[in-house]
C-alpha cells in the first residue's frame, strides 16, 4: 500500500466517509464505517464500565470488522510495512472525523496483525463475515475495502482475491465486487 500523493489519499479519506448515495433530500449521510466509530469511540475503559456512556457494543463490533476488512485487503499483498501501516490508520482515523483516538487505532491495528499472524486470512475473513448481518453493510463494507485498495494505485489480483472471499463469506456475488470497486473508482476520481 504505497501512497501516491496527497490527492489520492483525500479521495479516498471523503470516499471512505461517506455513504455510498445520497438521500432522497440530496444530504450525504456518514458511511458506516464513520457512523460505527462513533459508538467504538464511547468504548468504556477499566472504571468507566459500569457508567452509562452510550456504548453499543454491536456498532463497536462492526466498526472493528469494517476496518479488519479494509486491513485485510491492504495485508493481501503480504507487505504491510511501517510506512502502510501508518498511511492506513491516517486513512481511517481522517475518514472518521477523528472520532477514535489514533491510540486507540494504533491499538486496533495491533490486534488484527497479531490475527491474522495467528488465525491466516481465510479465518479472518470468516470472522469479518459473522460480524457484518445486513446486506447493505455487507456492500458497504466491499466499498470501503475497495476503497483502501485504491491507495496502493490499482486494485491488486491478491487485494481482489480476499475481496471476492469476503464477498462469499458475505453471501455476496462477485458482481458485487465488482459494482463495489466500480463505486470505488468513481468517488476517486479527480
Amino acid at each position: 500500500m504505497v501512497t501516491e500523493g496527497e490527492s489520492l489519499l483525500g479521495r479516498v479519506v471523503s470516499g471512505i466517509a461517506r455513504a455510498t448515495d445520497a438521500t432522497p433530500s440530496g444530504r450525504v449521510e456518514k458511511s458506516i464505517l464513520s457512523q460505527a466509530a462513533e459508538s467504538y469511540a464511547r468504548k468504556p475503559v477499566g472504571a468507566e464500565s459500569t457508567i452509562p456512556t452510550g456504548f453499543d457494543p454491536h456498532a463497536a463490533s462492526l466498526f472493528e470488522a469494517v476496518v479488519e476488512a479494509s486491513f485485510l485487503v491492504a495485508n493481501a499483498d503480504g507487505d504491510f510495512d511501517e510506512t502502510e501501516r501508518q498511511t492506513f490508520e491516517m486513512v481511517v482515523a481522517e475518514a472518521c472525523q477523528n472520532t477514535v483516538q489514533r491510540g486507540s487505532l494504533h491499538a486496533l491495528v495491533s490486534d488484527l496483525l497479531e490475527q491474522l499472524e495467528e488465525d491466516g486470512f481465510d479465518r479472518r475473513v470468516k470472522m469479518v463475515s459473522m460480524v457484518v448481518k445486513s446486506d447493505e453493510h455487507k456492500l458497504e463494507v466491499l466499498r470501503i475495502a475497495a476503497l483502501m485498495a485504491y491507495v496502493s494505485g490499482g486494485v491488486q489480483d491478491s487485494e481482489r482475491r480476499i475481496m471476492d472471499q469476503l464477498a462469499e463469506h458475505f453471501g455476496l456475488r462477485a458482481d458485487d465486487v465488482n459494482q463495489a470497486l466500480s463505486q470505488a473508482e468513481k468517488a476517486l476520481a479527480p
